[in-house]
């Protein structure tokens, strides 16, 4: 009998796989807060024998080389993979004995990295289960322009190779368990659904549904933009990155908030955006905790800039640190906890700025008002519909461009509420009136 045990990295969109028998495990592409990777197993009762990367990620700082180091695992890492630390290196056709008659055996699937490898775990020489990594996803394939733009064609025709080979070597039934494709922004495109197998994949997934010219074309042509921080994952999975450090940060008063804001530094309110918008400390930007927090406030504050963070409670603020660890952001400046007249000087007014929904704006258009309509979605949400004349810089853009936004009151939408409210605090922080409309977005093709 063997077990396979997900683990959630739900802002980032991914996951680690915990799989083994009665007495011992291995751990598939880790998260950098191995707490989680820890717990997992001492609640089945095994020891981590192996650890397993599927490639270098781009998108998050791996928990793999401390992991290993904690439990003695051996560390299982591509042999093409460019690393500066020890690891067992791993080739096409390698296996490892996981526990009594469970066998894991790595495949070449190069595409998404030129090095990818997948791992398929095996009972008794049957496969049971692979674990595709960044290879073949849920509907989708990993996207193939995260490593150099010169080898993003070469890469592509690789992913299409690499979901061929793995359906030529594994049954129908054999459940397809990637670490990314579940909102991340490494999969080369979003599907729906939750879970697969070969046989699933082979009948709707473009890899084997198109020819390999069609697919590459289809693949190259539906490419969003690379988060920034992704720069800074490679190299630092490369390097060997350090132990996660969750002690908490150093608590901030109203004067040094106020400090911090003076010297330029980022301070981050992790409320609501109703609660931000109803009232704030001026100059502070808006980023939900509930939000993609990881994903949008590693992608545009400026990578090395300190980072303070404000929130109702000390668990809010525990919760936002661990997130933020995931993409490197190590350790916050600062926190603060309360409400906004806790983090504000006495006598120092609190800014604000209204909600309004897609109703208020048409009124507003119909009344003559001088405004300007701020479309912040990507590209790819943008070319599907727009509102006619609004000014469109995505949202990952804005702070760059701000000098780009006509003069005007701004009414700054997305598709539902969270990025417009993003928008909102940087444009109110540079000194615009703003309106952020709170709603969802329907709109037809112009």
């Amino acid at each position: 009998m063997f077990f396979i045990d997900t683990i959630e990295t739900e802002g980032l969109g991914n996951r680690s796989y915990l799989a083994g028998g009665a007495a011992t495990a291995v751990v598939i592409d880790p998260p950098r807060d191995i707490d989680r990777v820890l717990a997992a197993a001492a609640v089945r009762g095994v020891r981590i024998a192996y650890v397993a990367e599927t490639h270098v990620h781009n998108d998050y700082v791996t928990g793999g080389l401390d992991l290993a180091r904690l439990t003695g695992a051996r560390y299982l890492v591509p042999a093409a993979a460019a690393v500066s630390y020890a690891r067992t290196s791993v080739a096409d056709g390698d296996t490892v004995d996981v526990d009594g008659h469970l066998t894991l055996r790595a495949i070449a699937t190069p595409g998404h990295t030129p090095h990818h490898t997948s791992y398929v775990l095996e009972e008794n020489g049957r496969g049971v289960a692979v674990f595709t990594g960044g290879s073949l996803l849920i509907g989708s394939v990993g996207r193939p322009d995260l490593v150099e733009p010169r080898l993003t064609e070469q890469l592509a025709r690789a992913q299409h190779a690499s979901a061929h080979r793995l359906a030529d070597q594994l049954d129908d039934e054999v459940p397809v368990l990637p670490t990314h494709g579940f909102g991340s922004f490494c999969s080369s495109s979003q599907a729906e659904g939750d879970t697969t197998t070969i046989g699933k994949e082979r009948a709707s997934n473009d890899a084997f549904t198109l020819d390999v010219d069609t697919f590459v074309a289809r693949t190259l042509a539906g490419l969003e933009d690379v988060p920034a921080y992704y720069a800074h994952m490679g190299p630092a999975n490369a390097a060997g990155p350090a132990p996660v450090d969750l002690t908490p940060p150093e608590p901030a008063d109203a004067g040094q908030i106020a400090r911090r804001l003076a010297a330029g530094e980022w301070v981050v309110d992790l409320r609501s955006r109703v609660a931000f918008a109803d009232g704030h400390v001026a100059g502070s930007f808006n980023f939900e905790g509930e939000g993609k927090l990881a994903t949008y406030l590693a992608w545009l504050i400026p990578w090395g800039k300190p980072v303070t963070l404000l929130a109702e409670t000390p668990a809010q603020i525990t919760a936002a640190q661990r997130e933020l660890v995931r993409v490197g952001l190590d350790r916050p400046a600062a926190a603060a906890t309360g409400g906004p007249a806790d983090w504000v000087e006495p006598g120092q007014e609190l800014a604000s700025f209204p909600r309004a929904d897609f109703a208020a704006l048409a009124a507003a258009r119909e009344r003559g008002e001088p405004l300007v309509v701020l479309d912040v979605r990507r590209d790819s949400e943008h070319a599907k519909g727009h509102i006619a004349g609004a000014v469109h810089i995505p949202i990952h853009e804005l702070h760059g461009r701000l000098g780009d936004v006509p003069d005007g009151t701004v009414w700054v939408h997305c598709a539902g509420g969270m990025r417009a409210a993003i928008a909102a605090s940087l444009l109110a922080a540079s000194g615009r009136r703003v309106i952020a409309v709170d709603a969802g977005l329907t709109v037809t093709r112009p």
